[in-house]
């Protein structure tokens, strides 16, 4: 007989990744149905009492974090992209945070490059992390293996992650993650904060 999946919601953290406008409207596949998903998935994570973090990429003006030398992020500069308080780089309203609840700039794909977000974690007495973002081969994946080497228990909503490229998401998904990582549907995440 199976052991039942459960999560417990004192030691574990909803990272909500990267659900900027910008990036929902440009990388995001059937990008309703997914924040349809995501806020059931951030109000169950709520309801149970868990730690909802959520992280988004932002540049101060002059974007003085960005190097010539990083192919990614380079071409923000010129285009004004993701500069503080530019249009697009919001949180989507279908996923809007909660005035106590922590935002994370980060300058990078990773969520923990050069942030502070392992020691909110690690303050909070964080053991397990449950991933939802844009893109899956994005903040996702550079996310997710800092994660493990970090040595934190880890849960992918994959049906609450998403990229431009169907394949890639699956490879990632089924193939990759599932070596550090438990793989579940949205609905099955929900079940085990509820377990």
């Amino acid at each position: 007989m199976t052991e039942k999946f459960s999560l417990a919601p004192s030691t574990t953290a909803l990272l909500v990744m990267d659900f900027q406008t910008l990036i929902v409207e440009g990388f995001a596949v059937q990008k309703d149905v997914l924040l349809e998903r995501t806020a059931r998935l951030v109000e169950a994570a709520r309801a149970a009492k868990l730690l909802v973090v959520y992280v988004v990429v932002g540049f101060r003006a002059g974007y003085p974090e960005v190097s010539s030398r990083n192919q990614s992020f380079g071409a923000f500069k010129g285009g004004g992209m993701f500069s503080a308080g530019s249009a697009g780089t919001e949180i989507h309203s279908a996923l809007a945070p909660r005035p106590d609840e922590v935002v994370i700039t980060k300058h990078r794909v990773s969520a923990f490059a050069g942030t502070d977000l392992d020691m909110i974690l690690r303050a909070n007495n964080i053991e397990t992390l449950v991933f939802a973002g844009i893109a899956t081969s994005g903040v996702v994946l550079s996310t997710l293996r800092h994660a493990a080497d970090c040595d934190y228990r880890l849960v992918v909503a994959e049906d609450c992650c998403s990229d431009r490229d169907d394949e890639v998401h699956l490879v990632l998904t089924g193939k990759v993650f599932p070596r550090q990582a438990r793989v579940m549907s949205a609905a099955d995440v929900i079940a085990a904060f509820q377990a």
